[in-house]
C-alpha cells in the first residue's frame, strides 16, 4: 500500500483520501519518499550495499546460483511444516 509523506499508510476512507490529494497537490504535504536518513540509514553505507551486490551478482558462477538458490528454497519448503508434538498424551 503507498505511504504518505511520513511513512504513514494513507487513508481507506474516500473523504480522507481525497483531502490528502488535495493538500498534496495545493503544497500543504510534500509526498516524497523518505531518504535514507530519514530511515536511519547512513547514505553512503547504502550506496555500497548496492554496489556490493551488483558485484556479488556477476562474479557469481550460475552453477554456485543454483545452489545458492536451492538451498534457499530448502529452508523456505523447511520453515513452512508444522512440527509434530514430541510428547504423548496423557
Amino acid at each position: 500500500m503507498p505511504k504518505g509523506h511520513i511513512g504513514v499508510k494513507r487513508p481507506r476512507d474516500p473523504a480522507q483520501l481525497a483531502k490528502l490529494m488535495i493538500d498534496i497537490a495545493s503544497g500543504e504535504v510534500e509526498d516524497l519518499e523518505p531518504t535514507p536518513e530519514e530511515h536511519g540509514k547512513n547514505a553512503v553505507a547504502v550506496r555500497h550495499g548496492q554496489a556490493g551486490g551488483l558485484k556479488r551478482a556477476q562474479a557469481v558462477t550460475p552453477q554456485k546460483r543454483s545452489e545458492i538458490a536451492k538451498k534457499a528454497a530448502r529452508a523456505r519448503w523447511q520453515k513452512d511444516q508444522v512440527p509434530r508434538a514430541t510428547k504423548e498424551p496423557a
